[in-house]
């Protein structure tokens, strides 16, 4: 099917129920030419018709039916199918809709900020990644970028086979950990790229998540006022809009905006549900760095609220923790990135969650570092691992328990896969101590086995070590695997941001 006719399809389904006209079987862009559907999954397949239509949908030896409701919707579900393809789908109901070059595999939402964003064209060596993205056995479905103020049905975008052309501008991280799990399966790849730069975690979170919690009514209440205002200001005469010489916010702009609290859920992730898939990868944080405790909450809301829609469990949610940039530090060992880092952590007491650490490949001066394809080969580890049950070292050491030994402190860690590292030549850097004036002075520290002993000649009495705690942490310590150390902290103490909402 055209992309001509697809659209022409979905527009004339629109404008024929609305005149009561019969309508024509349609489906949205999800379900195009060289679609890739999930396998070992039941594979939901819906669209419109006429009402009280019956709409047979066929492929792979199975026909299913069903009647359209009254307002003319309809929807099937295929039983689970093996890896293979290419397949054919037929959707038969007044007319017929043929599909072709379908292929049964693994299916995963990139989802984020302008770090998953990325395109490729603009990673590290462009031209040879570029040139070698002749992968015909992955497919790339990238989202339209809009915010919409109710939740969506359609994405207006169609399948592509993965060809140089088409892979230049897609999501670098999701191509290279699509690359990675194509490798290491040998099965088909549905990649969906659902990202938009600078934006919040919130503009991605269904409206009544944030309206439940009154840890995120400020920000439903910030942008209340903010629009509001600009509401306000529109309506005054141009000599009254800039008080102080500062203009006031444009109510178009603010109306339009990204980052406006549950927009992109409903315009870029609510279209897709309940596409089968088997999980999603996500790079976000820069944009909530200043509400890192918050973040706490609303990240793992936002998963919770993703997994409530598509309505397959705990389906597997693997995340980038913030890489490396300098972002404002103005205290040595207190860091807003170092915050938001922290509640990323936390986060892997979900269950089925993974996490790759980045801040050994960031880049002080950009905060877009061009390394995509070392940030997609571990989130492939965790999804190797966690979901394939791959046996794989597929994190770097994670904090486990501290003790106090006289004027040492020594840390356990997890993960250490092969025992612990210095990366690189040079004493084990990163480590900070404290006694319990909360001052944190830089320390010595040794590898001992699965541990870490830390200490400092100025602190006699130590109760707590910070490790990476900063915006560009200078850190060493990896695993037998070469994976790094993910920053962390034994103290509880206050942080930059535990009073901001």
């Amino acid at each position: 099917m055209t992309s001509r006719r697809f659209a022409y399809v979905v527009g004339m389904v629109v404008v024929l129920a609305a005149s009561g006209v019969q309508a024509d079987v349609a489906v949205q862009g999800l379900f195009s030419d060289h679609m890739v559907v999930q396998r070992d999954q039941s594979v939901p397949v819906w669209g419109t018709a006429e009402a009280g239509e019956k709409v047979t949908v066929t492929m792979a030896g199975q026909s299913v039916s069903a009647q359209t409701d009254a307002q003319g919707h309809w929807q099937v579900r295929l039983a689970a199918l093996p890896v293979g393809g290419p397949h054919q789908m037929t959707i038969a109901g007044r007319n017929t809709l043929t599909i072709n070059d379908v292929l049964v595999g693994e299916v995963w939402v990139c989802s984020g900020q302008s770090n998953m964003a990325w395109p490729l064209e603009r990673a590290l060596e462009p031209e040879r990644e570029i040139a070698s993205a002749d992968l015909p056995k992955i497919r790339l479905l990238e989202v339209a970028r809009r915010p919409f103020d109710e939740p969506q049905t359609n994405i207006d975008r169609q399948w592509q086979v993965c060809t140089p052309e088409t892979a230049k501008a897609f999501s670098a991280v999701g191509y290279f950990f699509g690359r990675e799990m194509h490798k290491a399966l040998g099965v088909p790849i549905g990649l969906i790229d659902s990202s938009v730069g600078g934006t919040p975690a919130e503009s991605w979170t269904p409206r009544p998540v944030l309206e439940a919690d009154g840890d995120f009514k400020p920000i439903l209440t910030r942008w209340g006022q903010r629009i509001a205002a600009a509401r306000a200001a529109a309506t005054q005469p141009a000599s009254q809009q800039a008080p102080g010489g500062r203009p006031a916010p444009r109510l178009e702009d603010l109306l339009k905006s990204n980052q406006r609290p549950a927009v992109l859920y409903n315009g870029m992730i609510h279209p897709l549900v309940p596409y089968a898939i088997r999980g999603a990868i996500w790079y976000q944080g820069e944009s909530n760095a200043r509400y890192a405790y918050q973040y706490r909450k609303l990240f793992p809301a936002m998963i919770g609220a993703w997994r409530k829609a598509w309505g397959q469990g705990d389906f597997p949610f693997l995340f980038v923790q913030l890489s490396s940039w300098e972002a404002g530090q103005r205290q040595p060992y207190r860091s807003t990135w170092a915050e938001l880092r922290e509640a990323q952590t936390m986060t892997l007491a979900l269950p089925a969650t993974g996490m790759a650490v980045t801040t050994d490949i960031g880049d002080p001066k950009d905060i877009h570092p061009r390394n995509k394809q070392e940030v997609g080969r571990r989130l492939a580890l965790a999804a190797r691992a966690l979901v394939h049950g791959e046996k794989i070292p597929y994190s770097g050491p994670m904090y486990a328990a501290m003790a106090v030994e006289g004027d040492k402190i020594r840390i356990r860690f997890k993960h250490t896969d092969g025992g612990l590292a210095v990366r690189g030549e040079g004493p084990l850097k990163g480590f900070a101590i404290a006694g319990e004036d909360q001052e944190f002075i830089e320390a010595v520290a040794a590898i001992d086995g699965d541990t870490v002993v830390v200490r400092s000649e100025k602190v006699a009495h130590p109760v707590a070590v910070r490790y990476a705690w900063a915006d560009v942490p200078d850190d060493n310590l990896v695993n037998g695997a070469g994976l790094p150390a993910s920053p962390f902290r034994t103290d509880e103490w206050p942080g930059l941001t535990a009073n901001e909402r």
